[in-house]
């Protein structure tokens, strides 16, 4: 991360600081530059009350007006607001007592998460649970929208309340904002507008690697451990034949398939019924392996939840070893029904829960690991034919033990394995860098627009087109080398 500092410190030896600074008498803007002015909010917009409808009548929505809540500010991927959950209609804008206000006025949440904000692109108003702040003559709403996102921090900790933190009127008024002269607005709105542009097309380029790194490695896996490629050569093996099934296709030669159910010395699935619920959940005991815990081909241990082994008692067995196979028989649309890991080597005691497998393997005759990493290969396939679900894929227990595994010797089995794991951790640490990038350019650019708002560099004579800042911002950007 050498590169990182340095290209940081070009960056900001382009950026210089203002020749003469005074206190700005506020904590949380430190100096700014001596002939900015400091001045509490209420005396630089109006702040316009939020307000609730009088009526839940349905015709008084789906208007022509934006109707902004803290969820719509908050879901925000830009800094204009040009849509919302809801619309309200002229009529019911009346019954409401909501004020309305014109494009370029600044709606900001009040209610926790509070300092969510943006411009808004038309007219609009907002809940009990925003403001809206109406700029006065010489004051930018781009300007400001960067200063109150720099002081997000500080509005958030002036928030009060023991049922949900609130942000009051007075409070947000009297939270004091720097105000350059409206030239130098324009110039910090253009700068960080600019820039904030520039670090979002970064950061979508690195979401996108993570997401071609992600799906790589399940090419790879699934290649290898179907018997499409041979990793010891790179190419399809010499001869092939019908699996039987479509989800397996064809398989080597030299593999067999062979249901799942031969392969298993016992197998069982979770109580169902009033059994076991979430009031049953204790501090500590027996482990419940819930779907949440089943990874494609990885054991997620975070979200641990346990039953007294009191309770256990009375359920039967329902038992996870290490190194039993535990399969997933209810999917969504990000995790497929059929998708399998291994219970990890610190898992006991432990007990599967309802629409959670726990098959024990032969394992003279099927390596775990390899079942694991096939039958997720191929969970979507198999679970478009064999669930039962209608708004869900859901696949049974002996459904599951019918899925066909293509077999090959126990030592290619071991050796697929391995390089499996191998390829999947050097995916994942290229994904694992990626996203410390996001964060080291997030970071970035919250450094940059609270030095830029406060005046801790001085950003007027500042191009990103020219030659000057823009190569160094880009510099800046691209400092993180992208892992192969």
């Amino acid at each position: 991360m050498a590169s990182t500092a340095n290209d940081r410190q070009a960056m900001h030896a382009d950026l210089k600081p203002y020749p003469r600074m005074k206190d700005a008498g506020a904590e949380w803007l430190g100096r700014v530059p001596s002939h900015w002015e400091v001045r509490r909010l209420r005396t630089v917009v109006s702040i316009v009350n939020g307000a609730t409808p009088s009526t839940s009548k349905e015709e008084y929505w789906d208007g022509e007006v934006l109707w902004l809540t803290p969820e719509d500010l908050g879901s925000l991927i830009s800094r204009r607001v040009a849509d919302s959950t809801r619309r309200i209609s002229h009529e019911g804008l009346l019954s409401c007592g909501a004020s309305l206000v014109m494009p370029g006025s600044i709606a900001i949440s009040t209610r926790a998460p509070i300092g969510h904000l943006g411009i808004l692109g038309s007219p609009g108003c907002t809940n009990q649970g925003c403001r809206t702040l109406v700029p006065n003559a010489g004051i930018k709403s781009e300007c400001l929208y960067w200063v109150l996102n720099a002081g997000r921090s500080e509005l958030e900790s002036t928030g009060q309340g023991t049922t949900f933190s609130e942000l009051s009127r007075s409070k947000l008024g009297d939270f004091r904002v720097p105000v350059p002269p409206l030239q130098e607005q324009s110039a910090i709105a253009s700068f960080l507008d600019r820039t904030n542009a520039r670090v979002d097309r970064y950061i979508r380029a690195k979401e996108k690697l993570i997401d071609l790194l992600e799906e790589q490695k399940q090419v790879e896996v699934h290649e290898a451990v179907t018997g499409q490629v041979d990793i010891r050569t790179g190419r399809p093996y010499p001869a092939y034949e019908d699996s039987g099934v479509r989800y397996l296709r064809k398989i080597p030669q030299q593999w067999r398939a062979v249901r799942l159910g031969r392969l298993t010395l016992a197998r069982c699935d979770g109580p169902f019924g009033s059994g076991l619920k979430s009031s049953h959940y204790a501090d500590g005991g027996v482990r419940v392996v819930r779907l949440q815990n089943i990874g494609s081909g990885t054991f997620n241990g975070e979200d641990a939840v346990y039953i007294a082994p009191a309770h256990y008692a009375t359920l039967g067995d329902h038992t996870v070893q290490p190194n039993d196979l535990l399969i997933a028989g209810l999917g969504d649309p990000r995790n497929p029904a059929g998708r399998a890991c291994v219970a990890p080597a610190n898992v006991a005691p432990a007990m599967v829960k309802a629409d959670c497998f726990r098959f024990r393997m032969d394992e003279a005759a099927i390596h775990p690991e390899f079942a694991a990493l096939q039958l997720t290969a191929t969970a979507l396939a198999a679970s478009a034919l064999l669930s039962t679900g209608a708004t869900r894929q859901r696949i049974n227990l002996e459904s599951t033990a019918r899925r066909l595994v293509g077999l090959p010797t126990l030592s290619e089995q071991a050796r697929l394995v391995e390089y499996c794991h191998a390829r999947a951790a050097r995916l994942d640490a290229g994904r694992e860098a990626a996203r410390r990038e996001i964060l080291l350019l997030n970071e970035y650019r919250a450094r940059l627009i609270a030095e830029a708002v406060t005046g801790k560099v001085d950003v007027r004579n500042v191009s990103l087109e020219g030659s000057a800042a823009g190569p160094e911002v880009d510099a800046e950007l691209r400092s993180c080398p992208t892992p192969h």
